[in-house]
């Protein structure tokens, strides 16, 4: 997504509706949400709010913890549907998503949470406009990095994998928030319920995606109009453009997923919010196989064939950046409505995933079916030796 264009929409909302929602004492009984709305700035969150299905500002409950500037958490009059807004960045969602999690105010046991919000897009995968539901989340520039100019001919990224020696290696030195993946079941649910659902577009973005036609059809899936994609997201905090780092980060899911996930969104977020949602899952406190993570497409996140990558990144006008904020709305209040519509039948029981949900650690049980298994991830996430790193007096 693009910058200084979020930065501008966000101070045309801000105070607006945030104004309307008034402030009431906390009940006295634990909230149980059925369905919580995580967000990630205002331009996201306001798209849910003075919508005709629900009124999310009919209660505001601060939450000690969360970001100075989105202090409160919204709930409807039943408190059947919440949403909290993280802040933009890793250590923003990390911090607000633990804060909600571990609050006294909730009870999160039985609650399904909409991770919503939008992203850069691969258009080898989808398009702008577009709507994708992950299953893996990658942290992809959890990496060394050396200027290009200084790796000399050998190599062709920046970037190489923590605790190896050259990029396309698996890391050797693991932290655990590398891999997070969901229920792919929930997953494939809450597509099918967006894909009934009525995606907005644009002129312009119709017109932009043309110019990614090529002879070889490379990049055929971000010439077609708006759909419903089943790809995974990459998290990093660093926005990135051009295809030498598109693919350098596509390779990196590939290696982090044991060739399982399919990189097709960029994004901030979702890797830290996943890690405050799996440590409060293993404490008892949510139930991890309920996430589904949920991002709309802003922007292509490589040029098109001519286009500068500056170009791409800071001045061109893709025109999605208004339809993929509507469709976080138009998609997923039909995620919300299937939610509930079904919960005596279906989503109050849980929706039993058949893949393995959790980190790489295996801390919420389980055997990974990405990295190098439990027990080695475990040895290398607590080796004081990090492959030489300490012998030149670095940080262990």
């Amino acid at each position: 997504m693009h910058l200084v264009k979020s930065i501008a929409t966000g101070l045309l909302l801000a105070g607006c509706v945030l104004a309307s929602a008034v402030p009431k004492p906390a009940p006295s009984h634990k909230i149980a949400p059925k369905v919580f709305i995580v967000s990630m700035f205002e331009p996201e969150a306001a798209v849910w709010w003075k919508i005709p299905e629900f009124d999310l500002l009919a209660h505001n409950l601060t939450v000690p913890g969360a970001s100075p500037i989105y202090p409160d958490v919204y709930c409807t009059a039943d408190h059947s549907i919440c949403q909290l807004i993280t802040g933009e960045g890793e250590i923003n969602a990390a911090v607000t998503v633990s804060s909600v999690a571990f609050s006294p105010l909730f009870d999160l046991t039985h609650t399904y949470f909409l991770i919503a919000g939008i992203a850069g897009v691969n258009p080898k995968v989808a398009t702008i406009g577009g709507v994708t539901f992950a299953r893996y989340a990658v942290q992809v520039a959890l990496q060394y990095e050396i200027d290009i100019r200084d790796l000399g001919p050998n190599y062709t990224s920046p970037y190489i994998p923590q605790g190896a020696y050259s990029p396309g290696q698996y890391p050797g030195q693991i932290y655990g928030t590398e891999v997070f993946e969901v229920n792919a079941e929930l997953r494939s649910l809450a597509a099918s319920f967006a894909r009934t659902a009525q995606l907005t577009d644009s002129d312009k973005a119709k017109a932009y995606r043309a110019k990614y036609v090529t002879d070889n059809g490379i990049y055929k899936a971000g010439t077609q109009a708006p759909s419903v994609v089943e790809c995974d997201v990459s998290t990093t905090d660093v926005y990135f453009s051009g295809t030498i780092l598109d693919d350098i980060f596509d390779n990196t899911v590939q290696v982090l997923t044991n060739g399982t996930g399919v990189y097709c969104t960029t994004a901030q977020e979702d890797n830290a919010t996943l890690e405050a949602l799996l440590r409060a899952a293993s404490h008892n406190r949510v139930d991890f196989s309920r996430i589904i993570v949920m991002r709309t497409a802003s922007d292509f996140e490589r040029p098109y064939p001519g286009q500068s990558a500056i170009d791409n990144l800071l001045y061109v006008d893709q025109g999605a950046f208004e339809p993929a904020l509507q469709n976080l709305y138009n998609a997923g209040i039909k995620v919300v409505q299937g939610i509930l519509d079904g919960w005596n039948k279906t989503f109050a029981a849980g929706v039993k995933p058949s893949n393995y949900i959790g980190d790489e650690f295996g801390t919420l049980g389980g055997k990974p079916d990405f990295g190098p298994g439990t027990t080695i991830a475990r040895k290398e996430g607590n080796a004081l030796k990090k492959r030489g790193v300490a012998k030149r007096g670095r940080r262990l």
